[in-house]
């Protein structure tokens, strides 16, 4: 395919990328021309829906990983709130809060390698409940989680798991020593095999290379991910990557197009970093995202439901509930 417009047509005709194929179009065509095709694609695969995901940091800092971007790693000086698993009440009271302003779905996030014994089971109990009294779809991030886990975690009614591998298998090392890439994708696959859709993404700008993005790209896409977050980096005082320059806009907006390329059917999640783009995004959501996370972020401060709401209105977009799990193949 020697044009962006000829591999639009293909991929909608069911053609699919795969690894070892010539990648080189994506950071050699224009953005412009790179952008309509993955607006094409979006269209095709997603019409105007955009999924609206809210998270709530369920058990803050004190990690012992040594992730180089994270702000709640303990071998790091951030300053970041440190606290154990939040009163079912108050997480409760978060999820109802979102749903009612319009959120398609909820999840806990906990820091740490993985959430055991006594903290795992409260977080049981909040997705026990949550599933009860509320009708937004629930979704888990709690780390590096067992099969048996995982089992229990679908048995409340959790439909969704967020692990990250974060970026190319050739740069993890660089980014974290304590646990490994296949940590990851064992994590991820045993999701899977428990029939939980995976929300897997990463980040980008920690010092990768172009070729490394594309990688991450196509290991998802051999994974089968449904909802692919992409985060940019926004450095942290007290981080090893504290220092890293902010990436241009322009790069996060390719990064966007290309994953949609290599990732057609799945949802390209807007998530760390949005402010770093054209009208927080709304020119992303045009051109390759299909879905986002909004209000604030794990550490960092993020949109407004009603801000991403108004925005959704303004572009002709929708975030009207698909029915349970829509993540998973946004059609």
């Amino acid at each position: 395919m020697n044009t962006i417009a000829a591999l639009t047509d293909s991929i909608i005709k069911g053609y699919r990328i795969q690894r070892g194929d010539d990648l080189s179009i994506f950071l050699e065509a224009p953005l412009e021309e790179l952008q309509k095709g993955a607006g094409a694609l979006q269209r095709h695969f997603c019409g105007n829906h955009v999924d609206f995901c809210t998270i709530i940091n369920g058990r803050s800092g004190r990690c012992g990983e040594d992730c180089k971007y994270c702000a709640q790693a303990a071998c790091h000086h951030t300053g970041c709130d440190e606290y154990g698993f939040l009163p079912k009440e108050e997480i409760i009271a978060n999820a109802k809060a979102n749903q009612d302003a319009g959120a398609n779905r909820f999840a806990i996030v906990t820091s740490g390698r993985a959430l055991t014994g006594a903290d795992f089971e409260k977080a049981l109990d909040a997705y026990r409940t949550m599933k009860q009294i509320l009708h937004i779809d629930l979704c888990a991030s709690h780390g590096l989680l067992t099969p048996e886990q995982l089992h229990r975690l679908h048995e409340t009614g959790v439909t969704s798991y967020h692990h990250n591998i974060e970026t190319s298998r050739r740069f993890f090392p660089h980014i974290c020593t304590t646990h490994t890439y296949d940590d990851r994708i064992r994590t991820i696959k045993a999701a899977q095999k428990e029939g939980l859709c995976v929300c897997s993404g990463g980040i980008i700008g920690m010092g990768e290379t172009w070729e490394d993005r594309l990688d991450m790209a196509i290991s998802l896409a051999e994974l089968g991910i449904q909802s692919i977050p992409i985060n940019a980096l926004m450095p942290i005082p007290g981080t090893p990557l504290e220092h890293r320059i902010q990436l241009d806009s322009r790069d996060i907006l390719r990064t966007i197009a290309f994953f949609r390329f290599i990732n057609p059917e799945a949802n390209i999640r807007l998530a760390a970093g949005r402010k770093l783009l054209p009208e927080n995004g709304a020119t992303a959501l045009l051109s390759g995202a299909s879905a986002s996370i909004t209000g604030n972020m794990l550490t960092t401060s993020g949109s407004t439901i009603v801000e991403d709401m108004a925005m959704l209105k303004r572009l002709g977009l929708s975030n009207q509930d698909l029915g349970e799990n829509s993540m998973c193949g946004p059609r």
